[in-house]
């Protein structure tokens, strides 16, 4: 599961791509602009940013170029129709990470960002545990002491970025930014409704509950 911004004036390919990299897990959220991208990256969090080269105010390589100058480190693949080298060495001067030419497959994209995430120290596995419970983010099925629970998406991308992160305290703030969409509609208590949620379809009988709360503090998944 990755959080991502993608930046393209396209309506039509944002939607086929959002929706696309969304079935795989993803959580997506599109600008539709150059200034409105460098906006949201200034504002929220995101693991990878794909950006299309041509639009109408500030071109892709100019909002790479401004985004690596602020100091940003994020993995940004840029989208072009243009197959020319010169522009492709522009975009990697300019701070590209990866460089996708259009027409492409929404399948050839999701891997490439999945290649981008992966790092030499911390390959994102596909198969995670915590005491009991296991998950495939591959074939997105979760195992609770081997017999198989069924997850809603947001309750799957919950669960993983606790399985992730475990033996570490969140705040709901720090949850709510990376595993729900900033343009959705969320309340105070979204995160607490959700943990309540997986504690009834995970916990045991007999057992202590695998996701503590930290009175005053938030979140944490016990992990042995």
């Amino acid at each position: 599961m990755a959080k991502l911004l993608l930046v393209d004036d396209d309506d039509e390919l944002t939607t086929v791509l959002s929706e696309w990299l969304a079935g795989e897990g993803n959580i997506v959220e599109c600008a539709n602009c150059g200034e409105d991208g460098l906006s949201r990256l200034k504002l929220y969090q995101y693991d990878l940013v794909v950006l299309d080269v041509g639009m109408p105010d500030i071109d892709g390589f100019e909002v790479c170029r401004r985004y690596r100058l602020s100091g940003g480190m994020l993995p940004v693949l840029m989208l072009t129709g243009k197959a020319n080298i010169n522009d492709k060495t522009e975009g990697f001067d300019a701070g590209a990470d990866d460089y996708l030419t259009k027409p492409f497959h929404p399948k050839e994209l999701n891997v490439r960002i999945k290649a981008l995430m992966r790092r030499p120290s911390q390959l994102l596995s596909e198969h995670l545990t915590a005491s009991y419970v296991a998950m495939d983010t591959g074939s997105r099925r979760v195992l609770v002491q081997g017999d198989e629970v069924k997850l809603l998406p947001q309750e799957f991308a919950l669960l993983e970025f606790f399985m992730r992160h475990p033996n570490r305290v969140f705040s709901s703030d720090e949850i709510l930014d990376k595993v729900w969409s900033n343009e959705k509609d969320t309340a105070n208590d979204t995160v607490r409704v959700h943990v309540n949620k997986l504690r009834k379809k995970l916990d045991r009988e007999g057992s202590a509950s695998l996701i503590r709360t930290i009175h005053g503090s938030g979140y944490i998944l016990d992990h042995d």
